[in-house]
């Protein structure tokens, strides 16, 4: 797959994202590892993370996917050949968005991921607390200093991230290059609208989380079925909805058709969404990971696209 890439600014991205939310959670180091290695042997070449995680995990403090991934790095010695993207905001240790905040989460990412630089900053929850122009020049600042190449934005209303953009045009900041929104086939109001909206306008890429709706759109949640997952709560509560089973019946007859999995018609339909660039999706085995790598590849008709937007309506 390789020469396959999409921008992000100026970054060039590989059109799936790898999620690391699971490094150190429910896969450990060596386990990473494998799908770190299966990832990039396939082409790929933009890792997501957070300083944030695992925090939910008794006995984590949050951080410890960053330090799996900047090991990982310094192992293959691959620093250069990746896209990591990382965010700020919402760790125990570092919560919030104020100046003081933003610069010194940035250096604790920087010693746990073992670089001097990140590729793509988002701030991982907005903070209302702390005025837009205080942020973007945080942020501007960290671009200028070299440490930061571009910055993004994940969970924040449409009014807040449209004072953000305008106040970095008027001012001549950095500005937002991606928004990380949620959004999937079962999850399509938390982006369609004002906020997809504004990324038209203002050219933003769209690198969307839960792309598998916490694992109900891999097909293996079905009546009766019994799955062995951290997420398996979550994800059943989308089988017990009328549209979460008009969306399992069309995913079952695209990917029938197409000679595909569930899984990867799911993230061939959010790669097809306008502003997306790369669906954002995690494995904790290598066996997960290759409906997502092959999603990649998979081109759905326009007609496919439209009877899995019907069914999720």
């Amino acid at each position: 797959m390789a020469g396959i890439t999409k921008k992000i600014g100026d970054l060039d991205v590989f059109p799936l994202s790898l999620g690391g939310n699971v490094f150190g959670w429910t896969a450990d180091r060596d386990t990473s590892y494998r799908v770190l290695d299966a990832y990039t042997a396939a082409g790929g070449d933009f890792i997501d993370t957070a300083d944030a995680y695992s925090a939910w995990v008794e006995g984590n403090r949050g951080g410890e996917s960053e330090e799996i991934i900047g090991a990982w790095m310094e192992a293959r010695r691959n620093r250069g050949d990746v896209v990591i993207g990382t965010k700020v905001g919402a760790s125990p240790d570092r919560r919030g968005l104020s100046p003081a905040n933003i610069k010194g989460a940035v250096e604790d990412s920087l010693r746990r991921l073992r670089t001097d630089y990140i590729d793509l900053y988002y701030t991982h929850r907005d903070d209302p607390s702390v005025p837009v122009e205080d942020i973007m020049t945080s942020l501007d600042g960290l671009v200028r200093d070299g440490k930061v190449r571009e910055i993004a934005v994940s969970n924040i209303e449409p009014e807040r991230l449209q004072a953000s953009l305008e106040f970095s045009e008027r001012e001549g900041l950095a500005r937002y290059a991606a928004i990380q929104p949620h959004y999937n086939l079962v999850s399509r109001d938390t982006y369609e609208g004002p906020r997809m909206d504004l990324a038209r306008r203002y050219g933003l890429a769209a690198v969307p989380y839960y792309a598998l709706a916490s694992g109900f759109l891999t097909g293996k949640y079905r009546p009766g079925a019994d799955v062995d997952s951290q997420r398996a709560g979550k994800a059943g509560e989308y089988l017990k909805s009328e549209r979460g089973q008009r969306v399992l019946a069309a995913l079952d007859a695209v990917a029938g058709e197409r000679g595909a999995s569930v899984a990867s018609v799911a993230v061939a339909w959010l790669a097809a969404q306008p502003t997306v660039v790369a669906p954002l999706a995690s494995a904790r085995t290598v066996e997960q990971l290759q409906p997502l790598l092959d999603a990649v590849r998979l081109d759905l008709s326009s007609e496919d696209v439209a009877r899995l937007t019907e069914a999720s309506a």
